[in-house]
């Protein structure tokens, strides 16, 4: 048997270079001890960064597994965030210790929005699938989905005082939803684009929206009286004499009349500015400050009066009046002058702060001294924030912090290490920064033009960039300085080598030489070529030189001579990148047809042709003194692959926008990588052996995932789809759980037919049926003890719980065929008459009665095990319910009598301290709105 390649596995090791991605918003945060308006959330790819703006610092990591972040919202006390994500998943991390331990999954597509109740226990969340999806956070369950958006949510707002929800969505629609009946009793339909803000003023009496035109609209909301009429529908269905202690035959619903709840009429608009659509829509938390901007630079913040200072404003109003009424000459005497109160009296403009650049998402703080807080993130990779005083008479907007230093403006498009692998370079199209690898922290930062190429040259003390106008430029990395400019093409300078001997570079195609003692370029000979050259690279033993032209072939020419040696052709579209191995024998070639290509030095022979990624392929790297190579392509991954027994090894997932480049560390045990996500990717190799057809396989469950979740969701039997649907998804773990299930049951199924047969065997030979032995016998190795077989099932049911939501479970449940059911209710039966955990028995009793209640009905041979539950479980939950009751009593008793005899109250000093403290900032804030 011969010997088998090992190859070993390259993991993600940090990601670095993003301050905040463009697809998830900014929020405000506060930390332990922390100062409102200090620290600012932001969506870093799969993971959310927690910034300390005065310090200019990332003081937290909230770390993701493997989709974007695509929304923030923090917790009414500050002490939890939830963060959505682009497969729809929703995380609640604690502030404190960065840690997550609730999760919910119901979406299908990405999460667009989140907000919190005011009580902090319930969540909705709103996604690109156009449902709205309720969560209780207490239970960790899905409560339900509701369903009428025809495009995606865009906001989602609570009406606490009513429980009412209001959503609005890209299909131009805002909804008012009963959370009571899970119904939608109104939808506005006064907008004619999309809305894609709103928020709520005047204590929750005035709605405010934001659509695709400059035009914030402004609806007021009345509520009148509500009255609701119950109705009772009994199902008449067979066995409707049956007997059942649960609610299985009556339903209730409440039907009402939209009118009888609330009316919203529109009181006017307001204007903005910017004439395109409002991106954000944001008011703080006293709703006494709202800011919006559109696609530009522009935000926009105006001030909501209260009610107190309108009427003052319109009794001034009505002073001039009457003055001007008054001082003009008329004989007779005219009727009183009225004064009109219009919306602009209500909501004034403050003032229009212009960012550095285009904005992507803004939030707003008010804090006790009258200062507004705004932190702005913007598009190209920057958090700025601004105070703006409310007390003066003309605000104007004060820039207090910018987060730069911690990433590029534009794309990275180069990548180099140095040769101590310690240093990083990257460059983009305004700066390059080099990085310690270890500690990912900026150690110089250059201003330079749009690179494309780059390299360290021998010692890594300069460095040299080609760009995109064609000059060459070198840097010394001690002072920072630009050392020399050299115009080297006329056209973009899309690659660069250093030569083997370290004493000159290549450039498609000039070959220059540089002096040690002042570095810098010389041009000593030129290669004309008849179509641009897209990427060159010497030959290690410095023999030949490739070069890779517009015209969708790869020249090979001799170094010395620079004469022509091989024409290697068979790509169909352009060859973007090439490299060549150690030992100069092969060429790798990479194209924008999706192919790669493996050559042989020799005599130019194609030794194979790979589909390598699904789309172009940007870049292409050996890894050093190996025949591996990886490759990087649009379809954000990057897979590494050996060039001798041409198979593919590993795929490296991260990046979510295309991967542009990558570099290899000279020992090969790092790689790091850049993309239009703005992130850098430093990959780590470890000394895990990667087995192949293990990785096969992996990739082959990834697809079966994929298709899953974009299969139907799971229907109730017998139940009609409405406006609130159950809120769980199926996915993979909910699948393989049935299994589980399935599995336990079978095995309960198997054992006891044993214990059967052995007892009959036992009668037949007129021998006493004894218990079977413990499975720790030696002559028991072929039964499972019955109690043990008997609590599996439910040893099952209790790991799935603590794994997933209920809501999950519930798909589970949902996906078990009819005669799984059976067993499963008759070993319900056991356990609760046993008082093995009630509550998930009885959680589970009722949703598979609910399902699958036709069927239990219909069938004769389950009367006597549903009437046996019927008694069982009220008994039960009563006896329940008698201990928790007897055990509060207890406690109350026993806190009155140690306060009585000790002449102290629990929790006395923490309550008076915190309501002192409540008191003091609630009495500041009274202060300051009345200055203002």
């Amino acid at each position: 048997m011969g010997l088998t390649k090992q190859y070993l596995r390259y993991v993600a090791s940090a990601v670095f270079g993003v301050i905040g991605s463009q697809k998830a918003n900014i929020a405000f945060v506060t930390l332990r001890g922390g100062e409102k308006g200090r620290y600012v959330a932001v969506g870093a790819c799969e993971h959310v960064f927690i910034w300390d703006v005065r310090k200019a610092e990332k003081v937290l990591i909230l770390e993701g597994k493997k989709h974007e972040v695509t929304y923030l919202c923090p917790s009414p006390d500050g002490v939890h965030i939830a963060v959505g994500y682009e497969d729809g998943g929703v995380r609640i991390f604690n502030l404190h210790n960065g840690e997550s331990n609730i999760s919910f999954s119901g979406h299908k597509s990405a999460v667009s929005v989140i907000r919190y109740d005011a009580l902090g226990a319930r969540l909705v969340t709103g996604s690109r699938d156009t449902d709205v999806i309720v969560w209780d956070i207490i239970n960790e369950c899905g409560l339900y989905r509701l369903k009428g958006h025809k495009d995606a949510i865009t906001q989602i707002l609570f009406l606490e005082s009513k429980n009412l929800l209001i959503t609005s969505s890209k299909d131009s629609f805002v909804k008012w939803w009963d959370l009571d009946t899970q119904h939608c009793f109104k939808t506005m339909v006064g907008h004619r684009t999309e809305v894609w803000g709103m928020v709520l003023l005047n204590q929750e009496s005035r709605l405010l929206t934001g659509s695709a035109d400059s035009e914030l609209r402004a609806w007021d909301i009345q509520y009148i009286e509500e009255v609701r009429h119950i109705i009772y529908v009994v199902d008449l269905r067979r066995h409707n004499t049956l007997h059942i202690g649960f609610p299985l035959n009556v339903h209730h619903r409440s039907d009402f009349c939209p009118q009888r709840i609330l009316s919203c009429k529109k009181a006017g608009s307001v204007l903005r500015e910017a004439r395109d659509r409002v991106v954000s829509l944001v008011t703080e938390p006293k709703a006494k400050v709202l800011a919006c901007h559109g696609l530009d630079a522009t935000l926009e913040v105006f001030t909501v009066l209260s009610e107190k200072e309108v009427q003052k404003k319109m009794d001034r109003k009505l002073k001039k009046a009457k003055k001007k009424a008054k001082s003009q000459e008329e004989e007779e005497d005219g009727p009183e002058p009225v004064v009109e109160r219009k919306l602009s009296d209500e909501i004034q403009k403050l003032a229009n702060i212009k960012a550095s650049s285009k904005i992507r998402s803004m939030d707003c703080l008010l804090v006790p001294n009258g200062e507004i807080k705004l932190a702005l993130l913007l598009q190209n990779n920057t958090v700025e924030t601004y105070t703006l005083k409310t007390t003066e008479k003309n605000p104007t907007g004060t820039k207090t912090s910018r987060l730069t230093l911690g990433g590029h403006r534009t794309d990275v498009r180069t990548l180099a290490f140095s040769s101590d692998n310690i240093a990083i370079l990257s460059a983009s199209g305004e700066t390059v920064k080099v990085w310690n690898r270890s500690t990912l922290q900026v150690i110089r930062t250059m201003g330079c033009e749009y690179a494309l190429c780059s390299l360290f040259v021998p010692g890594d003390r300069q460095i040299i960039l080609g760009t995109k106008s064609g000059k060459i430029q070198i840097f010394d990395l001690a002072s920072g300085s630009l050392l020399e400019t050299t115009d080297a093409h006329d056209g973009a300078l899309w690659s660069m080598c250093l030569s083997p001997d370290q004493r000159g570079i290549v450039t498609g195609v000039i070959i220059c030489d540089h002096k040690p003692q002042r570095l810098t370029v010389k041009h000593t000979r030129t290669l004309q070529l008849d179509e641009d050259v897209l990427c060159v690279r010497y030959s290690p033993d410095q023999r030949l030189l490739a070069v890779s032209l517009l015209d969708c072939t790869v020249k090979i020419f001799y170094t010395d001579t620079l004469k022509f040696f091989l024409s290697l052709y068979g790509h169909k579209l352009p060859v973007l990148c090439l490299d060549i191995s150690h030992d100069s024998a092969l060429i790798g070639t990479g194209s924008a047809d999706r192919n790669v290509k493996i050559w042989g030095l020799d005599f130019g022979d194609c030794h194979r042709s790979m589909f390598a990624h699904d789309d172009s392929v940007m870049f292409l790297q050996f890894v050093p003194k190996t025949h591996l190579f990886f490759t990087a392509g649009k379809d954000r991954k990057i897979k590494q692959w050996d060039a001798d027994k041409f198979e593919h090894i590993q795929t490296l997932e991260g990046h979510h926008r295309e991967v542009w480049c990558l570099a290899i560390s000279p020992n090969g045990d790092h790689i790091v990588s850049s993309s239009h996500d703005k992130s850098l990717r430093l990959w780590e190799r470890t000394r895990e052996p990667i087995i192949l057809e293990e990785e096969k396989e992996m990739e082959r469950e990834a697809e079966f995932e994929e298709s899953l979740a974009k299969g139907d969701e799971p229907v109730v039997p017998g139940e009609t789809k409405g406006e609130a649907e159950p809120a769980g998804k199926k996915t993979i773990e909910t699948v393989k759980a049935a299994e589980q299930i399935m599995e336990a049951v079978e095995l309960y199924r198997e054992e006891s037919e044993k214990l059967e047969e052995h007892s009959a065997a036992c009668k037949a030979a007129g021998k006493e049926v004894r218990a079977l032995p413990q499975p720790s016998q030696k002559h028991s190795n072929s039964y499972i003890f019955p109690s043990v077989m008997y609590r599996y099932v439910l040893w099952v049911s209790l790991i799935l719980s603590s794994v997933f939501l209920f809501s999950e479970l519930e798909v589970s449940l949902l996906v078990l065929p009819f005669p799984y059911v059976s067993d499963l209710l008759k070993l319900f039966n056991g356990y609760v008459q046993q008082g093995l955990e009630v509550e998930l028995v009885c959680r589970c009793l009722f949703f598979l009665l609910r399902v699958h209640f036709g069927q239990i009905t219909s069938n004769q041979m389950l009367l006597s095990v549903i009437d046996e539950l019927r008694t069982n479980t009220i008994a039960k939950v009563r006896e329940i319910r008698d201990v928790l009751g007897f055990n509060s009593a207890g406690l109350q008793f026993l806190q009155r009598e140690i306060e009585s005899k000790e002449d102290v109250m629990f929790f006395a000093d923490a309550t008076d301290r915190f309501e002192e403290k409540k008191r003091k900032r609630k009495k500041r804030e009274r202060a300051v709105l009345t200055i203002t």
